[in-house]
């Protein structure tokens, strides 16, 4: 469909109104249907993680440094030996073709032309090779499959695609309890209803400038990177996408992975110290410290708080953390607390779906300017200044997470 780029995403001329990362939620809400919206939107259960780990930064103050020349401050950070502008970048969300056009090509081409790394899930509907093509460093995040020959396959199809950072998400054993998706109709795949279609309808600037156009450029959506083969379409009457067989696996499947796969290895999901060196032991180069942003198990600690003990326990390997992280600051709380990078997920989703790649340059851009900002308040010239002496009481947080 050839739709002028004004008309095609209604908020883009509102773009100059989106001040921080959470004026895009508002947007979101009122441009998605309400399944899809309340798919990105929701936790899983009551959402007390969901609102635990948002809280968790408000537990950490600055203890800002004056009369420090700030005026040639850097935020690049240096990670697995590539340089980036600032020490985040975009977390790995499932379907996000559904949500914007082409979503997760947005996602990736705004993220190289701001310098940073974009992590593309597994459950996306656009081939990995698609996006690797316009974007060769993002990094690709896998839910494995319950068998060794197709994990096998999997990992030959990620090396084949010369995607150099591997990203295995190890907190999705079994599937969540997330109650909000029964109750906005929700479903992975979709399940075609009158339901699902009035609300499509009543949403005409997504029904038109994505699902049409998508339907009409591409085809019928389908779960393209759970396996080295293509998944199930995204609508479908039978709802059950197979993401079974996943209870039994075990760390011995890490280091199997380990033996075959050539590049970086990052293990995502991690929340006790024990299994960062059991991840460490099974030849992870990295950890993501994350409880997948409150979507899994409902109660389970903030990533912020539990980030000290996972650094105690393996002090000489990269740590970064994922999940509630809003703000520049969000992000300095992080790394002070000895984080090597941060990942940002809902966020960069609501920008896309309001915006396309335009809008998750702009929201790429604040929280990058916000970063800088807050290290000239802080008095600090560069990302490696920013440490535990510029926080207060880090110690009473430390304490709470032992």
């Amino acid at each position: 469909m050839n739709l002028p780029t004004k008309r095609r995403y209604p908020d883009m001329d509102k773009l100059s109104k989106v001040l921080s990362l959470n004026d895009f939620e508002a947007l979101a809400r009122l441009h998605l249907p309400k399944a899809i919206f309340g798919y990105i939107a929701g936790a899983s259960e009551d959402s007390v993680s969901y609102a635990a780990t948002l809280a968790s930064f408000s537990r950490l103050s600055f203890v800002p440094r004056m009369l420090v020349d700030v005026s040639q401050r850097t935020s690049a950070t240096r990670l697995f030996g590539q340089s980036y502008a600032a020490p985040f970048g975009i977390a790995p969300m499932g379907i996000c073709a559904l949500s914007a056009y082409r979503g997760d090509i947005a996602l990736a081409r705004a993220a190289k032309a701001a310098g940073l790394p974009m992590i593309m899930s597994g459950s996306s509907l656009i081939r990995l090779e698609e996006v690797a093509e316009v974007n060769p460093d993002a990094w690709f995040q896998a839910y494995l499959p319950g068998e060794v020959e197709k994990i096998e396959a999997l990992i030959e199809r990620v090396n084949a695609t010369h995607v150099r950072t591997l990203v295995i998400t190890v907190d999705a054993a079994v599937s969540a309890n997330r109650e909000n998706n029964i109750r906005n109709g929700f479903s992975t795949p979709l399940r075609p209803s009158l339901r699902l279609a009035w609300d499509g309808l009543t949403h005409p600037w997504w029904f038109f400038g994505t699902f049409l156009r998508t339907l009409i450029a591409h085809g019928m959506p389908y779960f393209e990177n759970n396996y080295a083969h293509r998944g199930a379409p995204v609508f479908s009457r039978s709802v059950m996408r197979d993401i079974t067989h996943r209870s039994h696996l075990k760390w011995q499947h890490l280091r199997m992975i380990r033996s075959i796969w050539p590049g970086t290895l990052v293990i995502k999901g991690i929340l006790h110290p024990g299994d960062a060196r059991k991840a460490v032991d099974a030849g992870a180069d990295g950890i993501i410290v994350s409880n997948h942003g409150g979507r899994q198990l409902d109660g389970t600690v903030a990533p912020l708080l539990a980030l000290p003990r996972v650094l105690e326990a393996v002090p000489h390997t990269p740590v970064m953390l994922d999940s509630g992280v809003r703000r520049g600051s969000d992000v300095l709380k992080a790394v002070a607390l000895g984080a090597r990078f941060v990942f940002v997920g809902r966020p960069f989703g609501y920008a896309a779906a309001v915006g396309g790649e335009a809008g998750v340059r702009h929201g790429l851009k604040l929280l990058g300017e916000e970063v800088l900002r807050n290290m000239g308040m802080l008095g600090v010239t560069s990302i490696s200044e920013v440490t535990r002496e510029c926080l207060f009481e880090v110690e009473c947080l430390c304490d709470h997470a032992s």
